[in-house]
């Protein structure tokens, strides 16, 4: 008798690419870059429960990341700051979750975030992060949530830091990028980046 196996699950997406990319099993040659970009910047930060006339999208904090990283790490190559800059492109697709959720739903969600994350450091040639590399995308990460919350979400600093961490002095062209901007900026100016950081 013939043992019989059920197929793999599979959680397809047709993206505005016509790509069709799945979610459980996300293959880098499914992933682009005129995606990302649009799906960031239409994903809101905070739930969209942000000051100003226009959300703050995950593409605008991912270019504030990328710029505190860059402050607090001088040395940062280009190929280091598109790590900071792709570090939430799994939202693209999958939104974005706040932390006590995230916690909630557990490693289901993570799996699959880590998955999306490896086939879009495939698609661009990007290995997996050396532990400093990782510890600053942590750090920039934290530093930027502060800043958006303080700014954008309604956080008093001391709520702020109770969560996120002291934020460090950064100069008004770095915090100037937690003002959010309309869609077609975000997605310009996040497309712009990820493409002067391409050409070295």
């Amino acid at each position: 008798m013939t043992e019989t196996h059920d197929p793999a699950p599979r959680a397809w997406q047709r993206m505005l690419s016509g790509r069709r990319l799945d979610l459980l099993d996300p293959a880098p040659r499914d992933i682009e870059i005129a995606d990302i970009a649009h799906g960031l910047a239409r994903v809101a930060r905070w739930n969209g429960q942000t000051r100003g006339p226009h959300v703050f999208s995950v593409a605008q904090h991912s270019l504030l990341v990328e710029a505190v990283g860059r402050h607090i790490a001088p040395g940062c190559t280009d190929r280091e700051g598109l790590e900071l800059l792709l570090h939430d492109a799994p939202e693209y697709v999958v939104g974005d979750i706040i932390s006590p959720l995230k916690a909630a739903i557990g490693d289901a969600y993570r799996g699959v975030e880590l998955r999306l994350l490896a086939a879009v450091r495939g698609r661009f040639g990007l290995a997996e992060p050396a532990p400093a590399l990782g510890r600053l995308v942590k750090r920039a990460d934290r530093i930027a949530a502060h800043i958006e919350a303080v700014e954008l979400a309604g956080f008093a600093p001391d709520e702020a830091e109770l969560h996120f961490g002291a934020a460090p002095e950064l100069p008004e062209s770095v915090r100037a990028l937690a003002e959010p901007w309309p869609t077609a900026q975000a997605e310009a100016q996040f497309l712009d980046r990820f493409q002067t950081l391409c050409r070295t």
